[in-house]
């Protein structure tokens, strides 16, 4: 039966990070905390833990997860004709709540849905989450949420909606206030980086269209119309 930890509580931080670890070798799914949205997590070279992830959620193939990783230098395995643009945004924004889409290098032996040849890339600011990427490896991990639903701000909120479906809820214990409720917290921003000149915002989110433009300047693309 699926269980929620509360990692504020020391004996249930280590039980729940050791059981998180586990299920994901296992194939199972595992909820974490990130420093946006509570994300579902899956071994990204796993493709039958990805499609459970895609499963549960009630996603196709068609819309493929991104995947968080530990840092940078993971960035350089995982993706290959980086542009200067791509560098400068994680330089800025990781970790941080940027998700860059690159070229994937096509030695890689994953399968993570119809990304035709490319892969969205994330750091996330959440020792938590950092520190189970670090033992885990790169993880397929998309908003904790049933499609259509709103992203889960906490573990229960994952729970109530993700249910059975997870082997382990591991909650961050921030506090749910009512400034919270009224400002729930905002997903990544993505960013299109596969271009070597040019980046393109596809979802604005965590990091404003402004900063983006600061950091690359003309090489971002004018939103149309």
């Amino acid at each position: 039966m699926a269980a929620i930890y509360d990692c504020t509580v020391p004996s249930e931080l280590l039980a729940g990070m050791r059981l998180a670890r586990a299920a994901i070798s296992r194939g199972e799914l595992v909820v974490i905390p990130t420093d946006t949205v509570y994300g579902l997590a899956a071994d990204a070279f796993d493709p039958k833990a990805v499609q459970r992830l895609l499963d549960a959620k009630g996603r196709t193939r068609q819309s493929p997860p991104p995947v968080l990783i530990a840092d940078v230098r993971t960035l350089e395995a995982l993706a290959e004709n980086l542009s200067q643009a791509a560098r400068d945004l994680t330089e800025a924004f990781w970790p941080g709540g940027l998700t860059i889409v690159v070229q994937a290098r096509a030695s890689l032996m994953w399968d993570l849905g119809e990304t035709h040849g490319t892969v969205a890339l994330r750091q996330p600011d959440d020792p938590l989450a950092l520190e189970l990427l670090a033992e885990t490896g790169p993880l397929a991990v998309s908003s904790a949420n049933l499609t259509g639903q709103p992203a889960a701000a906490s573990a229960r909120e994952a729970f109530e909606m993700l249910g059975e479906s997870v082997s382990v809820y591991l909650d961050s214990g921030h506090p749910e206030t009512e400034a919270l409720a009224a400002a729930p917290a905002l997903p990544s921003t993505i960013v299109d980086a596969t271009h070597p000149d040019q980046v393109q915002i596809i979802r604005e989110g965590a990091i404003r269209v402004s900063e983006i433009r600061r950091v690359v300047g003309s090489a971002l693309l004018e939103p149309a119309g």
